[in-house]
């Protein structure tokens, strides 16, 4: 399946796409449609997207939209599912990166990419992972910065040696969740972040870590 499928890595129980684009024709269209929305989302915020203003931005008709989405709750969804696919690609890539040698590198590493993808990625600002959409999930499913989160504890104890326990993985979402709230608060006017709250949020992070694990670990 390609890339831009955005149902590959969506938070469990979000809705899938009406059709699944099977050509590459249909896969660059999709792409264009959420492109579209992040495009909207990023202007107006995610709570005034409608099907309507995906179409228009993307210069195609209503019924190209109503094709793979079949409402403005399922863009949000497709939208979603895609930054968590490409955030969860970047950071993979940062934490094997050899200059990163310690738990603490990676947890910068992390901070960094999400960062950037507040301060850079249309639309992300505002949406994330999706967790912000009121949707009444199953609760025992998983909200895309918990699939995030166990990414990133994942690296934590297979290559910087912390304890592959439960626990590593319910206190690297709460870290997860420190760094969205917090970059949210940061970015809540525009791309131009408060430094203030950048580098609490970091600061937060590795204390409430160190707690646990100290200086133990390299790669």
């Amino acid at each position: 399946m390609a890339a831009d499928n955005p149902t590959h890595s969506a938070p469990e129980g979000a809705t899938l796409l009406r059709n699944e684009p099977v050509q590459a024709r249909s896969t660059a269209r999709l792409a264009s449609l959420l492109d579209a929305a992040a495009a909207v989302v990023d202007e107006i915020g995610y709570e005034r997207l409608t099907t309507a203003l995906v179409a228009e931005r993307a210069g195609a008709s209503i019924g190209t939209v109503y094709r793979y989405f079949p409402d403005r709750i399922v863009v949000l969804q497709g939208l979603s599912a895609r930054f968590l696919r490409d955030r969860i690609e970047h950071t993979q890539q940062t934490l094997r990166d050899p200059a990163r040698t310690s738990w603490q590198d990676a947890i910068d590493g992390t901070f960094d990419d999400l960062v950037t993808a507040f301060r850079t990625v249309p639309g992300f600002r505002s949406l994330r992972f999706g967790d912000v959409l009121d949707l009444k999930p199953d609760p025992s499913s998983r909200s895309g910065s918990a699939m995030f989160a166990g990414v990133v504890a994942a690296a934590l104890s297979g290559r910087y040696g912390l304890p592959d326990d439960h626990d590593l993985i319910v206190r690297t979402t709460v870290v997860i969740d420190i760094i969205d709230a917090l970059l949210s608060r940061a970015f809540s006017i525009n791309a131009q972040e408060d430094e203030r709250y950048v580098q609490e949020a970091r600061s937060i992070c590795h204390n409430y870590l160190s707690g646990f694990y100290g200086d133990r670990a390299s790669a």
